[in-house]
């Protein structure tokens, strides 16, 4: 039997641009484990997901990035895609509450391009992770050890690198959110 993730709630943070299977996937096994999502943006309405390149389907958004606390969620994903990091990590609400997940110690899930947030957020320096491959100078700069994992967790922070990943990603996810608060995890 898996991880139960009753009662929990997890904030999935994404803009235009995010990788739609990088959502989708995630927070089907979220729903799965028993747990509930809230789709958080950095404008009302419905964000763009992307197939690799190409637009795919929208998405409403249940809550704006601005309005919105740490307190409120268990714990924090971010899917990749290329445009969706760069939309949150120029947006201080976003950055903001990315960085209150780890001062308050909650898990923090990331895949792909997804780290490019936790490199602005200001959160990566010490740690171990991976992304995809072209983000490790960035998180390297930012003082990480970046690794070619399929997935990596360090203290609660779980990342993987590409799509590929998603089956390993989902699975630590869930275990990371069931585990609740991680006393190391900081920011």
């Amino acid at each position: 039997m898996g991880a139960v993730l009753e009662g929990k709630r997890v904030a999935f943070l994404a803009a235009d641009g995010f990788e739609e299977v990088e959502y989708t996937q995630p927070r089907q096994a979220v729903i799965d484990a028993g747990g509930t999502v809230e789709l958080v943006s950095i404008r009302a309405g419905e964000v763009q997901a992307m197939e690799h390149m190409d637009r795919s389907e929208t998405y409403p958004v249940d809550k704006v990035v601005a309005e919105v606390s740490e307190r409120e969620y268990d714990a924090l994903v971010l899917p990749g895609g290329v445009a969706n990091p760069d939309f949150l990590r120029t947006d201080p609400d976003a950055v903001r509450f990315v960085r209150s997940f780890f001062d308050a110690h909650k898990p923090v899930a990331a895949i792909c391009h997804g780290p490019w947030t936790l490199v602005e957020a200001g959160v990566v320096d010490g740690r171990t992770l991976t992304s995809w491959p072209s983000l490790r100078t960035d998180l390297a700069n930012a003082g990480a050890t970046w690794v070619d994992e399929e997935v990596f967790v360090d203290n609660g922070l779980v990342t993987s690198r590409k799509p590929d990943d998603l089956p390993a990603f989902c699975e630590k996810m869930v275990e990371a959110i069931a585990d609740g608060p991680h006393v190391r995890q900081h920011a």
